[in-house]
This record gives structure tokens, sequence and C-alpha cells, in this order.
């Protein structure tokens, strides 16, 4: 194995853009972006995706691929970024960078993720149609009923969990977790992984401070243009979904303001109870970039 995927990692608004730019530069490669949600060219501003000047800087790839009304999933992520290093970065690279804080986008390159089936629209139509008229519980009896042992797995207040494995037993007949094989796949390549974290309350200000900015460059506007949307997957994120639900007279806009920051820190926290599970991610501040070096060249060796 004489190609290492350097893979760095971390919560939302720690500064992983401009540390992994640094680091592309520092080895001369490309950036492969495992956000799951600035694969979609038309969100900019609410993503944080790179900037013009960032992407001219570093050859980024997996940014903007896929418009809004694409359905797209963290296996077809994988298929996607094995063969574009297969096909293309290795070729061209001994090193290549993957950054982003998409948990289940990371694992499926990193370790595999079963191949489930692509959804019928109308049948997701029903699941999503059931959720609004009735609410998150009947989606659960449903999954209980559908699949008894994943009902007891999965975080029932994640509705984007229980309602996709909803979807996948009613379009397979089949219970979800028996489609679920969990076994860790062997790649071809080397993996490093360097994660990020900080003190907690400088974290939080981070994020607070960064959606202010995306309100002042324009976020309520970019989510207008999407509002027709709102039910689809790529828009069900945080700092979409507080806006919609301004509109839809929840709450007014400020209380939307104050419910992307703190969605964004649970988010956050959330991210890191993921990632510190993953015993192969080594931890350092974003400050440390001397060290990140040093630790990423004795892997090298």
């Amino acid at each position: 194995m004489n190609h290492t995927l350097i893979v760095l990692i971390g919560p939302t608004g720690i500064g992983k853009t401009e540390l992994c730019l640094f680091l592309a530069q520092h080895y001369n490669t490309d950036i492969i972006s495992s956000d799951s949600r600035q694969i979609f060219k038309e969100l900019k501003i609410g993503t944080a995706a790179p900037t013009p000047d960032q992407l001219s800087r570093v050859q980024h790839h997996m940014v903007a691929t896929h418009s809004v009304n694409d359905y797209y999933n963290a296996y077809e992520f994988e298929q996607d970024v094995l063969k574009l290093l297969e096909d293309k970065l290795f070729k061209e690279h001994k090193q290549v960078l993957m950054t982003g804080g998409s948990m289940m986008y990371v694992d499926a390159v990193c370790k595999g993720i079963d191949e489930l089936p692509t959804i019928d629209p109308e049948l997701r139509q029903h699941v999503m149609d059931m959720h609004h008229k009735e609410g998150l519980e009947a989606v659960r009896r449903q999954l209980k009923m559908l699949d008894p042992e994943f009902y007891d797995q999965v975080d029932l207040k994640n509705h984007k969990r229980v309602m996709h494995a909803v979807e996948v037993c009613l379009m397979t007949g089949k219970p979800y977790s028996s489609l679920r094989k969990n076994a860790a796949k062997k790649r071809p390549f080397n993996i490093v992984k360097v994660g990020l974290d900080m003190d907690r309350e400088t974290l939080y200000q981070r994020i607070n401070q960064r959606v202010d900015i995306m309100v002042k460059e324009g976020l309520f506007e970019e989510a207008k243009a999407f509002y027709h949307l709102k039910d689809t997957n790529a828009l069900n994120t945080v700092g979409y979904k507080e806006i919609f639900a301004h509109w839809d007279g929840e709450y007014d806009a400020d209380t939307a303001i104050e419910l992307i920051k703190r969605n964004s820190r649970r988010y956050a926290k959330r991210q890191l109870s993921w990632f510190r599970r993953d015993k192969e991610i080594n931890w350092f501040h974003p400050s440390q970039t001397d060290e990140i070096i040093k630790f990423v060249n004795n892997q090298l060796d």
C-alpha cells in the first residue's frame, strides 16, 4: 500500500477547511469533501462551502457535484470516492486529503457501508406524508412492527433514521436490520485519521459567530429559493429547517437564528461523540499544525 488517505475530521465550526487547505498545499495534493451537504451546488452559505478563493488554492472534489433535486446517500458517496481515488487521485498523488464532519460519509469511505436499495420517490413521499400528518410516533410504531430489532437500536428521536429504516423495510419487504452487515471493509490504501477538538466554550462561540456571519451573507435569502423543497432530504438540515419553520409561522426570525445556533452546537456535540468511538483517530487542537504534520509524516514513513 503505497498510497495514503489523510482524513481530517472534527465538529462543525472548528476550522477544518483552512487547516486542510494548509495541509493540502504542504503535501501538494487534492482535497475530497466528506460533507453531505456541500455536494449540493445550490447550497453555499448554509453549508459553509469552500469559497471561490479557497477552491482556487487547492483542487477540491465532491463539492457542488449534485443538485438539491438529486437523491444521494452515503453508499453512493463511498462508491464515487473509491472510484475517484483509484481512477485519478492516487495516480497523481501518493497522499490525498479528505475532510468533513458528516460521520456516515467519513465512515463509508474508511470502513465501508452496506448497500441499501434506492427508495422509490412515491414510497419516500408516503413516509414523509405519514410523518407530517400523524407525527413521528406513527412512523415509530410502523418501524416497531416491521423491524423490532432495529427499533430497539435506533435513536427514536432521530426522525431521519427512523423514516429511512421504514422506507427500506417497505421497499424490500425485509427488516432493515437484516440488510445491515456492519462489517468493516479492507481498503487498498493506508488511512491516517486526524481529529480536531478544542474546549467547548471556544467551539460554541465559533459556531455562534459563524451563524451570525451566514445570516449577514444572506442565509435567509438562500433558503427562500428552496422553500418549496423543504421536505426533501437535502434541505432537512440545520440552518434551513429552522428558517422554514419560521416561515411556517412557528416562531420569529430572531428565534430561528438562535435555534440554528443551538442546533449547530448540538450537532457538534453529536459529531464529537460519534468520532470519539473511533480509536483510530488521533486528536489535536487546530492550532497544532506542526504537531499534526509531524504525526502524519511518521505515519507515512
